[in-house]
């Protein structure tokens, strides 16, 4: 009688480089290949974010010759049907090193499955890289020294001529998720993902160093989501990079995900709640018309208005644009980093909770490695500095696109500024500022009462 053992996909929507993937084809004559479909997580997650999913287990699917078994439900109740029904002898998975996923895990455990897991979404598993007293790091710089020293293994083929078990009809319940009218995300899947890679290295890397903080060009890798769903291995990327100055800043990149990941591990309860418990006491404004500005793109501030917007019509934000609208939205407008990681949350197809949390954070000056509270962003100097033709600016207001110059980040020093109807500005940047820095004064003047 052959042998049975179920692969359960997660955040690792790929063939190559899947170690869990390997365990299981080693161990038994037939792999059923599984992705679940988490009714909590599917309700939770926004319009692109599924939809992209669904387009990544498409990929996938055609992957695995039409093979993907695709089923909607508890996990353990999913599990455990399918082990009956098709005689499966053991389940596979990679660690999710995640607060949700290990919380997932630790219910199929205690209903009596056996989990056999193996690897992760790093190069190396949170928790492994640790100082010299065994203690975590709490600072980047010499996590990221650490982390090269550990080194990494390189990374492993796909499977080759795997024995997949064919799916019943009603055991393949691909989504039939679409992306929002009018938005267009970018590619999933695998092959899409090492594809974007070599374009990559090609005509960005070596620039990278300059070209990754102007939003207005493709200076970027566009890999997060890749990462995020695990199409693609950080290990694969990392075997790939040589030693110029734009390679090693984007082997940095790769290594602040990797930190995060750490700190949450860690810290799981930073994934909502403040890693610096001091700033619970600051005193915050509730969110009301200023934060819906925010959210909608229209806070009269051309730079963070155009990232907003971009968000929302591509589920994806550049890294420079989601500092400056992070400090605006913690600074300008005294909310709470929270409400903006939930935001995030809602659209960004590479919501990675560990790398949104403590990027909020360490905007928001309450995270490891923080950029100290009173650093506040200019929108307006962050506009001039890295978009100063306005090319980003003009992409997604078009009520802007008339001005030139400085006129585009300051419209309303320009006569024609608001012609097209462009939004007023919600406050006054150098005044939120002081009011900003007057209210962590308060915090660190109060004192802690005696036990």
């Amino acid at each position: 009688m052959s042998k049975r053992a179920i692969f359960w996909f997660r955040r690792d929507l790929r063939l190559a480089d899947n170690p869990a993937l390997l365990a299981a084809i080693d161990e038994a004559d037939e792999v059923i290949p599984l992705f679940i479909l988490d009714d909590e997580i599917s309700e939770r997650a926004g319009a692109h974010r599924r939809a992209y999913l669904a387009a990544s287990l498409k990929s996938l699917n055609e992957s695995l010759n039409g093979n993907l078994f695709v089923i909607s439900g508890n996990p353990v109740e999913v599990i455990k049907d399918l082990m009956s029904r098709y005689k499966a002898d053991s389940v596979h998975s990679a660690f999710p090193f995640a607060p949700y996923g290990e919380a997932r895990d630790a219910e199929l455990k205690a209903s009596g499955i056996e989990l056999q897991q193996l690897g992760s979404g790093y190069a190396i598993a949170p928790g492994r890289v640790r100082k010299g007293d065994d203690t975590p790091y709490r600072v980047y710089t010499p996590f990221y020294r650490a982390w090269l020293a550990h080194g990494w293994r390189a990374p492993v083929a796909a499977p080759k001529n795997p024995n997949w078990v064919a799916p019943k009809k009603s055991d393949q319940q691909l989504p039939d998720w679409n992306s929002p009218e009018g938005i267009q995300l970018q590619e999933a899947g695998e092959k899409a993902a090492l594809a974007r890679f070599k374009n990559f290295l090609k005509k960005a890397a070596d620039d990278y160093g300059d070209a990754r903080n102007i939003p207005g060009i493709e200076g970027t890798s566009r890999l997060s989501p890749h990462l995020r769903w695990g199409e693609i291995h950080p290990r694969t990327i990392l075997a790939a990079l040589g030693n110029s100055a734009g390679h090693e800043i984007y082997r940095k990149e790769i290594a602040w995900r990797e930190f995060y990941a750490d700190v949450l591990h860690h810290n799981p309860h930073t994934s909502r709640d403040y890693y610096d418990a001091k700033f619970k006491k600051m005193r915050y404004d509730k969110p009301g018309k200023q934060f819906t500005a925010w959210c909608e793109g229209k806070t009269g501030f051309p730079f963070v208005d155009a990232a907003m917007r971009q968000l929302v019509q591509e589920g994806w934000m550049h890294n420079r644009a989601r500092m400056v609208v992070a400090s605006f939205l913690v600074k300008d407008l005294h909310i709470e980093w929270q409400h903006g990681a939930n935001f995030f949350m809602k659209y960004l197809i590479d919501n990675d909770v560990a790398s949104n949390s403590h990027g909020w954070q360490w905007t928001a000056g309450c995270g490891t490695d923080a950029s100290p509270y009173y650093r506040v962003f200019n929108p307006i100097e962050q506009g001039r500095r890295f978009d100063p033709d306005g090319v980003y600016i003009k992409k997604y207001i078009p009520e802007l696109s008339h001005l030139t110059g400085d006129d585009i980040h300051e419209p309303w020093d320009s006569d024609s500024g608001y012609k097209n109807g462009y939004v007023k500005r919600i406050v006054d940047h150098a005044a939120e500022r002081l009011e900003s820095l007057a209210r962590l004064e308060e915090i660190k003047v109060t004192k802690e009462p005696k036990p």
